[in-house]
């Protein structure tokens, strides 16, 4: 009868569903950075040109100020949420100095990574509109897939030099049944192109997107990784009540692992950015602020381009051992930031495959291409390792 189905089915134990993870991150793509040190780990010999990473240390001075008990006392206690007030009012001055950019505020953040995350909190809701150029820098991605705007990414073409199509941004805002676009993201120099914007493009694409009421985030993390020896051209910025700049401690001053980077922003943000830093980190790490302040203060932008003006010899060899075995046409990038990108003949459009078998046969680390959303090319970083292990690898 029914009663008695009931009464057995009310003695049945029922296994309740497991957790699940939510949609947001199950849809992330998965970090490639993570994916190529596991790759490496455990295997002996590998030499890697994949991580975007330098090879040097931050300037022994700056480290030196935390032997100093008075700054000691002060680095275990919470900061303001947007940065040491002397280390914002340096930035500012540095911003307005060398970047041309005044009458913004400064927050710092854990690393340019975070700051980026930030905007996207306080800039778009989940399914807005955000542009991206491919080749993009895949954590920019992986940032507006898992705040819910996996769908509503519009893939940005770029031209044969893999610069951001500026005729492609303009008829996609102007475009009257399109996809209404709240934010463009600009990464100047480019990773993982390895190309520098010229100024003209970045006033056309702060024009485009002023007119259209569209955010323009501008990640400026390779800043002072320019060759204007070799005769390319210089970094540039631009600022506007629509325009945000990223920027970072981590390449320039080799410290990656201190976490520490900035955003430059109008000052009409700072309250919703207020919430997403108070609600994040709370505040920046006390003890990599004051080595970030001290790293401006003993020398700055100076001490960083003695190092960048020596990696032009790494980059030849990387460029020269790539040019020598597919031809000098596979080659973009080389007039900005810490990279190559490498395109792939047509019979080996698999780059996870060519990826694994580099380091498989030849103990190399490079990052596939597909990551960044090309299929078909890598991404070669030629500043992680001193000349000699630089050397070797270009051998391989």
């Amino acid at each position: 009868t029914l009663l008695e189905w009931w009464q057995h089915m009310s003695q049945q134990k029922l296994e309740p569903d497991a957790p699940r993870h939510s949609k947001r991150v199950r849809v992330t793509d998965d970090p490639c950075i993570v994916t190529m040190q596991e790759m490496m780990r455990g295997k002996e010999g590998l030499l890697s040109l994949a991580q975007g990473v330098v090879h040097w240390q931050p300037p022994p001075e700056a480290l030196d100020c935390l032997n100093d008990p008075a700054i000691m006392h002060t680095i275990n206690s919470y900061g303001d949420d947007d940065g040491l007030p002397e280390l914002r009012a340096a930035l500012k001055d540095k911003l307005r100095v060398e970047n041309g950019i005044e009458e913004v505020e400064v927050m710092v953040t854990t690393g340019a990574n975070q700051a980026y995350v930030n905007l996207v909190l306080a800039l778009i809701d989940a399914g807005d509109g955000a542009v991206l150029f491919e080749p993009y820098y895949f954590n920019h991605m992986m940032a507006l897939q898992m705040t819910g705007s996996a769908n509503s990414v519009i893939r940005g073409t770029t031209t044969v030099d893999m610069l951001p199509d500026m005729d492609w941004l303009a008829k996609e805002l102007s475009a009257p049944n399109g996809q209404r676009v709240r934010m463009v993201t600009l990464v100047n120099p480019g990773n993982p192109t390895g190309t520098m914007i010229p100024k003209a493009m970045l006033e056309a694409a702060s024009t485009l997107c002023a007119k259209h009421g569209v955010w323009l985030v501008i990640d400026n993390t390779y800043e002072y990784f320019t060759y204007e020896h070799e005769g390319w051209a210089a970094h540039s910025c631009v600022a506007g009540e629509h325009v945000v700049n990223i920027f970072s401690f981590s390449k320039a001053f080799g410290m990656m692992g201190w976490r520490v980077g900035y955003l430059a922003f109008p000052k009409t943000l700072k309250a919703s950015l207020l919430k997403v830093q108070d609600t994040i980190p709370i505040c920046p790490c006390i003890a990599s602020q004051r080595v970030a302040f001290a790293a401006l203060k003993l020398g700055g932008r100076t001490w960083v381009k003695q190092l960048v003006a020596a990696l032009g010899e790494q980059k030849q060899l990387v460029r020269d051992a790539v040019a020598d075995t597919l031809g000098p046409a596979c080659l973009v990038g080389g007039s900005g930031a810490i990279y190559l990108m490498v395109k792939l003949p047509e019979a080996y459009q698999d780059d996870v495959a060519v990826v694994r078998w580099l380091a498989d046969k030849h103990k190399i680390c490079v990052i596939p291409g597909s990551a960044c959303g090309v299929r078909g090319s890598l991404r070669l970083s030629y500043a992680n390792s001193p000349i000699g292990r630089c050397k070797e690898a270009a051998a391989r």
